[in-house]
This record gives C-alpha cells, sequence and structure tokens, in this order.
C-alpha cells in the first residue's frame, strides 16, 4: 500500500513540475511572439540615456510636466498595489480631498467640479503610465505656461502621443504620460 502511495506521490509531482514548466514556456512564448516589444518592457530615451520603462508609472510634480495618476504605492514597483481603501474610507476620501486642492492650486482655471476623478484617485496598481486624453487637457495650460510655450504647441503634442483605442474598438484612448513629457523635453531643446 505504502509503493503504490508514494508512486502516486511521484507521478503527481512530475505532472506538477512538468506543467508549471509547460505554462511558464506558453506564457514565454506567447509574449515573443504577440506581446508588445517582443515580450521585453519599452524603454523611454532622452538624449540617448533611458529615463524609464514606458508601462510603468512614474512621479512627475514640477509644473513643466503632465502628471500621472496618484499612486498608492508611490510609484515603487515591488510594492505595487492598490490602497484597499473603500470609496467610503474616511482617511481615503481625505487623502482625495488633499488631492483635489493640490491639484486646483497648480490648475487655479479650474473649477473643483472640473479636476478630473483619475487625477486625484489611485490607480489599483499604483503605477498606471496612463491619463486619459481629457486629463491631458485640463493640464496643458499649466504646462504650456511653465514652458513658456503656445497652448496649441502644447495641444498638438498631446495629440501626437495620444494612443488610439486597438484596432479602433478594444480600450480607451490614452496618452502615456513619460512619453509625452519626453516629447515636450524634445521639443525645448
Amino acid at each position: 500500500m505504502k509503493s503504490i502511495v508514494w508512486k502516486s506521490i511521484k507521478i503527481t509531482l512530475v505532472f506538477c513540475v512538468f506543467f508549471s514548466l509547460c505554462y511558464i514556456f506558453v506564457l514565454w512564448a506567447f509574449a515573443k511572439v504577440a506581446g508588445p516589444g517582443n515580450g521585453n518592457a519599452e524603454v523611454v530615451t532622452l538624449n540617448g540615456k533611458v529615463v524609464g520603462a514606458a508601462n510603468v508609472g512614474q512621479k512627475f510634480t514640477k509644473d513643466i510636466y503632465f502628471w500621472g495618476r496618484p499612486s498608492a504605492a508611490d510609484y515603487t514597483a515591488d510594492a505595487s498595489a492598490g490602497s484597499n481603501k473603500g470609496p467610503t474610507n474616511p482617511e481615503y476620501l481625505e487623502e482625495v480631498e488633499v488631492r483635489i486642492d493640490t491639484f486646483l492650486v497648480h490648475h487655479p482655471y479650474l473649477k473643483r467640479n472640473e479636476v478630473p476623478a483619475e487625477m486625484v484617485t489611485a490607480s489599483g496598481s499604483g503605477l498606471d503610465p496612463h491619463i486619459t486624453p481629457q486629463s491631458a487637457e485640463v493640464q496643458i495650460k499649466r504646462v504650456a505656461k511653465a514652458r513658456g510655450m503656445q497652448e496649441d504647441k502644447v495641444r498638438k503634442i498631446v495629440e501626437e502621443n495620444t494612443e488610439a483605442p486597438l484596432l479602433g474598438l478594444f480600450g480607451t484612448a490614452k496618452v502615456n504620460v513619460l512619453k509625452l513629457n519626453v516629447a515636450l523635453d524634445q521639443q525645448n531643446k
């Protein structure tokens, strides 16, 4: 009886190891074939120097830059997560109010109800690299003034860096904040 149980355990372990490795291989192969950048992270460079990964949000706080979504993980990839605070949590609501007030200080031309929700609420991962074109639009005036540029010129750069939905159907239009800020820096050389 012991030998039958032991053989069953051995067989189960072999299958677990085999299928675990197969699963990893299938995911790797799929990423190489169908993933963006052949499964490798897309890095963004400025003047020949890597400034970040396009798929990981970064913290921008200067007025010359577009800002991304707040991060509950403070943009630390190893701590990637949401805050787990619900929409009725008093501490969370206080954080959102502080973010709204800060946003309005830097965007005095906006009314409180014009602040995009995504600009004051953290994403689920805490590392979202994108904002909506609408969130970029409300920041154009601030960025243009801080850079000494015409608003139309900044708006054009935003439009050039707006990614359409996949096949025009799936998802929403989005703007990669890092790529947009690098494009602005390249324009201001």
